[in-house]
């Protein structure tokens, strides 16, 4: 059975398109697992602390040289990256906050890029040096927007800091299996959003479902 870890970033909560996007992954994942392991790690209502001179300082020294206040500095991180070393299937909810990702999405991963944790540098490759040690791992996107034209080719895609961060930061620790799927706009047209949204739902649903036929196979 695949462990799936959930991460909710919008500041939003009863009226977000990107928790949305993540309830019918969870809804779906249930539906078709039995007693399926889950786990949420909310940041978009939590204090997510940003990276400092001693979280820096601790961060690059062994294990053993740190004293016990660097211990405790790295604890939160040393917890989202058990969380992310557990799971087999990374699920991110993420709007965009302007043109990016939210303030505490970006401090959670300072937190987890953490050289020869999930990731180490081969320094005799000087062009790709980034060596990921997250293995074995699918992650899904679950994006939306504020405006439409963020797709390959769109009129927006130049603007899009939101979904190329989140591909760039994820591949380098290691994971190249990666799904995006967005909501991106508020149509004036009801319909045509209603439209986006079932699109977007679906198109989840049936990776889900993609995921399982992956798991299945001999």
């Amino acid at each position: 059975m695949k462990k799936v870890l959930v991460i909710n970033s919008s500041a939003r909560t009863r009226v977000s398109l990107s928790r949305k996007l993540t309830d019918v992954f969870v809804d779906h994942w249930k539906s078709i697992h039995t007693n399926p392991v889950i786990r949420f790690r909310e940041l978009g209502n939590t204090d997510v602390p940003h990276v400092n001179e001693n979280w820096i300082a601790a961060a690059f020294k062994p294990e053993a040289a740190r004293s016990d206040d660097e211990i405790e500095t790295l604890k939160i991180s040393d917890a989202y990256i058990s969380e992310l070393r557990e799971a087999d299937v990374i699920v991110v909810g993420s709007p965009m906050y302007n043109w990016s990702i939210p303030s505490t999405l970006k401090a959670y991963l300072d937190q987890v890029l953490r050289v020869n944790e999930t990731f180490k540098v081969d320094p005799t490759e000087v062009q790709n040096p980034y060596v990921g040690l997250l293995k074995n791992k699918t992650v899904f996107l679950l994006l939306s927007r504020g405006e439409q034209g963020y797709e390959k080719g769109g009129y927006n895609e130049h603007l899009d800091f939101q979904s190329t961060y989140l591909k760039t930061v994820f591949a380098i620790m290691g994971i190249r299996h990666i799904h995006v799927i967005a909501i991106s706009g508020k149509s004036p047209d009801a319909e045509k959003l209603k439209q986006s949204i079932d699109t977007a739902h679906q198109s989840i649903r049936d990776l889900v479902e993609m995921e399982l036929a992956d798991t299945l196979q001999p």
